[in-house]
């Protein structure tokens, strides 16, 4: 446990962890920029043609992760039937939006796909009524903060360090446990103060269980395609720089200078009895088999990340599911279901933190059993399946009307869930309306007028 007593003591141990950990974040970056180890190559023979080149399949990589991981927004649905728990996760919605988490979640994927682990922080927003949100999130760099945990069973999070920069560039490390709040600078704690959001703020995202990066377990190839590509290079500046070959024959400076600078022609001298001639050495990579070499580790790294290829640009019979299969999408979506477990799993300790708030600040009472976190991907993927379950599963009077939606895959099932059942009540209201106008029109149409008919008779006297 974190005290004040061994604030300093814990927090200086971490710093040297993090230190490692710095230097290898901070190579997986510049990787993904593209500064790789192509630029470190030497070259022995003629070393003034020493070209590097750099084909940026790290960035590649991480974008199209990212991108396929969050292809629409991450939502939060009701998990009941209850429509009142529907309202309250519809509002924590607004709140996210508020807050625009959608780029803040782009943030930390990216971070989870460049050095396999990314961090945020959530705290009380104190300006609630600016954004109406009561919520203040925001997406770390790994390089700066990072949370402690407990080496023992469990390995539960015992605080969060989140590393800054105070007006006279000196470093100050603030430290959330779950109940205080320290700052440390220069050795010593400068500021102590109490928290009631009885958990840690600084929530870390792996992007699995060893915390590698989407490229980092194909570096080596893709080193190798960066050699590759600069030999090419290298190889084609030689077969244009290529040494000029005299065999016995003797020509004269100005006439070579003259050669050099583009004269069509040239007299030599040649030896009596030998054969004079003059050539160049010049060789050249066999492109067509160095290509062949680059595609295999190109497929190669695809198999490995688990990402498509692209085998359909070729006009092929196969349709459907099987095309997905056959370009390896069905790997894509495998690999971003094993990333959304880890992700979930870091996601619910956010949301544990953020109902609290929304308690405590928005009156808004939700438990985390009420809430599934929703990842929508291939939205557009078997839509007429999908249609087909979701209106079987409508016109069965024993479904509740929200499973179909759920069970059908519907993007934003919760929101049009809720949208549709507000129209259906709105059309059903104006049937009702209709009816109860025809209804009283008839009524009145059937009932003779008072002052119209042959009159009455009255009692007879005697």
């Amino acid at each position: 446990m974190v005290t004040p007593e061994n604030v300093l003591e814990v927090v200086g141990k971490a710093n040297t962890v993090h230190a490692k950990n710095w230097g290898e974040i901070q190579y997986l970056y510049d990787v993904y920029r593209g500064v790789m180890d192509v630029r470190h190559k030497q070259k022995l023979v003629r070393e003034d043609i020493n070209n590097k080149v750099v084909v940026n399949r790290a960035n590649e990589i991480v974008t199209f992760k990212t991108s396929y991981f969050l292809s629409d927004p991450i939502q939060y649905v009701s998990n009941s039937g209850d429509d009142d728990v529907s309202k309250k996760v519809k509002r924590l919605n607004d709140f996210m939006d508020a807050e625009d988490k959608t780029s803040l979640d782009k943030q930390v994927v990216d971070w989870m796909h460049i050095c396999g682990v990314g961090v945020r922080l959530v705290l009380p927003d104190e300006q609630y009524t600016d954004d109406g949100s009561p919520i203040a999130v925001y997406s770390l760099d790994p390089r700066g903060a990072y949370v402690i945990y407990y080496s023992g069973v469990g390995e539960r999070p015992m605080a969060g360090v989140l590393i800054q920069k105070d007006e006279e560039d000196n470093t100050v490390y603030c430290v959330y446990t779950a109940d205080s709040y320290y700052e440390i600078s220069g050795g010593k704690v400068v500021d102590r103060k109490p928290h009631a959001l009885q958990d840690i703020p600084i929530i870390e995202y792996e992007n699995n269980s060893a915390r590698l990066g989407a490229f980092e377990v194909v570096m080596p190839l893709l080193n190798n395609i960066n050699t590759i590509e600069s030999n090419r290079v290298d190889s084609v500046q030689d077969f244009v720089n290529a040494y000029d070959v005299f065999q016995n024959c003797e020509i004269e400076d100005e006439q070579y200078s003259k050669l050099s600078t583009g004269g069509k022609a040239v007299n030599i001298k040649g030896q009596p009895g030998l054969e004079a001639k003059v050539y160049r050495i010049a060789s050249e990579l066999n492109q067509t088999n160095t290509q062949t070499l680059v595609d295999d580790m190109y497929d190669e790294i695809l198999t490995i990340c688990g990402m498509p290829n692209r085998n359909g640009g070729s006009s092929t019979s196969d349709t459907g599911q099987a095309t997905i299969m056959r370009d390896g999408w069905q790997a894509a979506e495998a690999r971003a279901k094993d990333t959304q477990d880890t992700f979930n799993s870091s996601e619910r300790q956010f949301l544990r933190i953020v109902l609290r708030i929304c308690r405590d600040y928005a009156d808004l009472d939700l438990r985390l059993s009420d809430i599934k976190i929703e990842h929508t991907r291939n939205n557009l993927s078997n839509m007429q399946s999908r249609m087909q379950v979701l209106c079987e599963g409508l016109n069965n009077p024993k479904i509740h009307p929200k499973i179909p939606w759920m069970v059908s895959g519907m993007p934003n099932a919760e929101e049009w869930y809720r949208m549709s059942q507000e129209y259906y009540e709105q059309e059903q209201a104006e049937l009702n309306r209709t009816l109860r106008d025809e209804l009283n029109a008839n009524r009145t149409e059937s009932v003779p007028n008072s002052g119209q008919g042959t009159g009455t008779s009255g009692p007879q006297g005697s």
